[in-house]
């Protein structure tokens, strides 16, 4: 009787590990969120191996490459504003759906719908004279790139996007030189870790 009491107890034990294979347990969340954190990722190794896609400039986002068509409506700082909003030159919606591009040669880091105030996101991590940089590119409305890929300059990566009607469409451009930090905050006085898009961008132009 006792033996029989065991074995029924291993049948149902293994029936009910069958019932519930990963399915709605902590491991699937541990299994499909398996992927390396941002930070620990080592970028110098990976465009070691893929040195075409190393920076060697960079160019606007929009209006490529010059920006033209596209004015900077909040500037870096500007009420304490962490990035650049491009707009288009009719205002309003007008630009809904326009082009994004990446501003130089890079890896997609993340992309990623926040929801919120900042929608769809993409960052870029760029390798340019042996230094890492990002770039975000925020509000968008399609995306057109997938995470973890290299990517060239000018290559479109989304469209201009209101965030569900949230603002009048524009991007929001971020560029930071340290790649470690989280979405932010998008305003701040504190701009450790974040530069001037624009300034930037002129001054690293072929």
């Amino acid at each position: 009787m006792r033996y029989y009491l065991v074995c029924l107890f291993f049948i149902f034990s293994c029936k009910k590990t069958i019932e519930h294979p990963l399915g709605n347990t902590d491991l699937e969340k541990k299994v499909v969120f398996e992927e390396k954190p941002l930070s620990q990722i080592n970028y110098h190794a990976l465009f070691k191996k893929k040195t075409n896609y190393i920076s060697n400039s960079f160019d606007f986002p929009v209006g490529k490459p010059d920006g033209k068509g596209y004015y900077n409506a909040q500037k870096f700082q500007e009420n304490n504003h962490l990035g650049d909003d491009w707009n288009g030159v009719g205002g309003g919606n007008t630009d809904l759906g326009d082009p994004i591009y990446s501003i130089s040669n890079g890896y997609v880091s993340e992309v990623k719908d926040y929801k919120g105030g900042w929608g769809k996101v993409i960052r870029i991590v760029h390798l340019h004279n042996n230094k890492l940089y990002e770039s975000l590119y925020a509000h968008c409305d399609s995306i057109l790139i997938s995470h973890n890929k290299f990517i060239k300059k000018g290559e479109q990566i989304a469209t201009i996007g209101n965030c569900n009607g949230y603002y009048l469409a524009h991007l929001h451009l971020e560029i930071r030189d340290n790649i470690n930090l989280d979405i932010g905050p998008g305003y701040s006085s504190i701009t450790k870790g974040y530069l001037d898009p624009t300034d930037f961008i002129n001054k690293n132009r072929k």
